[in-house]
């Protein structure tokens, strides 16, 4: 038996999943690691933390399976998006990673803009010029800490870098690459374009392959650290989106999935790319050769939620603790006291500045319409709400384009049935829930490492992986209710972009 490893390199931690060539999943371990969040819209990671998760956890798992390193078949990884990790000749990373949801190079966008047009830039990465983005991160590092940018020679998304700690090698996907706004999504080539624009150099851009690539072998130093064997394939792989996409069966057209983590993103699979008038949604590449996975992504969706937990419902978290339950249920069942609407609350998701579909790294978030009636209920249920009605204009931009009836969700919010129902109300699709929810992206990885090296003969072999375990349709009477709200919703937004301005200069 062969077997298939995969890592999802995440914002909150690493999933390694061992999966058998038959589908099953064997074993599954997860390895948290810290983020710095700071300066407001800041944030990084240490690239050692994810290397020492990768280690750990590749070890516990074959020791837990008792699978002997002999028969894993190859190595894969999926890896959050859009990071700027600068690493020397060597691959030393020089300094944090900075993340895909800092927003600190916002000057950096306005210099390439003032080269070159949003409209245009658009067409050629399939994304707005933005402060989330790795070329305006690399920008920042060179005006900022010009000693840092000198010794850089690459820069890497997560996943590349560990790719090169496992085989040695310098090397990215088309799915990565297309997160980067250097990237051509015509051409599938580095935009020399894009690149003058922003002034910095073509060298420190890895060259970029198919997701199915076999990039190297495992050597012998990273054998030692991992417990693979040395020798065993390592695939190029993926970004999370698109390996989600994979593992959630949206590998064709006339598919599409919402993945509900702590930040989130609804994704599709088409042959040319979505282009939106108002540039609200991205097209990356799809790890699945020959398609385009266009999105719209959020910055704060789960981590919303959590930041309610953690900053307002301390109650909730005590009386878990005395009761040894979770909080989340709870506050679930909190939530429910309140009805669809939330009693008029508006909770407005903006933690950290806003991606899609507002594109504003000013945005706040906030409470609206409370008055002396408002009770915790109505807040817990105005937050949840507040996040699905933001994805909900995503979903509404895509269904311009391309019918949209049934959504597969995905991620740790995927377990919550309440959230689901919202979700099919909000967006007035039919919403089901696959067997696997945060394996699911490992589990594209899994499947692009087993094409990779020919024991899969296509893609088509993740319907041996995935089943529906839950199909929710939507609720007339709380649509009705929701169709009301999201106007208002949308117009509170528009209603306070001035004042998000005023409020960042201080």
């Amino acid at each position: 038996m062969k077997y298939l490893l995969a890592h999802d390199l995440g914002t909150s931690g690493n999933k390694a999943t061992l999966f058998s060539e038959e589908g099953e999943l064997v074993a599954s371990e997860t390895i948290a690691y810290p983020t710095n969040y700071f300066n407001r819209t800041w944030a990084e990671q240490n690239p050692a933390d994810w290397w020492n998760a990768i280690c750990q956890s590749s070890k516990n798992l074959l020791a837990h399976a008792k699978v002997d390193p002999a028969n894993i078949a190859v190595v894969a990884l999926s890896g959050q998006m859009m990071g700027c990790t600068c690493v020397d000749r060597q691959g030393n990373a020089l300094r944090p990673s900075i993340l895909y949801c800092d927003q600190r190079s916002e000057k950096e966008a306005a210099d390439i803009l003032a080269k070159i047009s949003m409209e245009d830039a658009y067409k050629i990465v399939g994304h707005r010029v933005a402060a989330v983005y790795v070329l305006e991160k690399l920008m920042w590092v060179k005006n900022n800490e010009p000693d840092i940018y000198r010794k850089t020679a690459m820069t890497l998304c997560a996943k590349d870098y560990i790719n090169f700690r496992l085989t040695g090698k310098f090397a990215t996907d088309f799915s990565d690459a297309s997160g980067t706004n250097a990237f051509d999504i015509n051409t599938m080539q580095w935009s020399d374009t894009m690149i003058r624009a922003a002034g910095v150099e073509r060298s420190m851009f890895p060259d970029a392959f198919d997701s199915t690539t076999v990039l190297g072998e495992i050597t012998e130093e990273a054998a030692m650290a991992t417990g693979l064997k040395k020798g065993t394939p390592v695939c190029v792989g993926g970004g999370d989106g698109s390996c989600a996409g994979v593992g959630v069966g949206c590998i064709k057209p006339g598919t599409s999935y919402n993945y509900l983590g702590s930040s989130s993103w609804v994704a599709l699979t088409v042959k040319e790319p979505i282009v939106d008038p108002l540039m609200r949604t991205m097209n990356w590449a799809h790890v699945v050769p020959g398609y385009l996975h266009p999105s719209g992504s959020v910055q704060t969706a789960g981590a919303a939620y959590h930041w309610l937990k953690e900053k307002i419902c301390t109650e909730e978290a005590v009386r878990a603790g005395q009761l040894n339950q979770n909080v989340y249920e709870i506050m679930n069942a909190l939530l429910m006291e309140s009805p669809p609407g939330a009693n008029g609350v508006l909770f407005l998701p903006y933690l950290l500045g806003e991606r899609s579909p507002r594109w504003n790294p000013d945005a706040r978030g906030g409470f609206l319409g409370l008055t002396l009636a408002t009770t915790r209920a109505d807040m817990i249920r105005s937050v949840m709400e507040g996040v699905t009605y933001n994805l909900g204009i995503i979903v509404d931009i895509f269904r311009n384009h391309v019918p949209m009836e049934t959504m597969t969700i995905i991620g740790g919010g995927a377990k919550s049935s309440i959230w689901l129902q919202m979700m099919a109300d909000i967006y007035n699709v039919r919403v089901q829930r696959p067997n696997f929810l945060e394996e699911a992206t490992s589990m594209g990885a899994a499947v692009v490492g087993g094409v990779g090296v020919g024991l899969f003969p296509n893609f088509e072999v993740i319907n041996r992986f995935i089943r529906i375990e839950e199909t929710i349709e939507p609720n007339r009477e709380n649509q009705a209710r929701y169709a009301k709200m999201k106007p208002i919703f949308d117009k509170a937004y528009f209603s306070l972009v001035d004042l998000f301005a005023d409020m960042a200069k201080n």
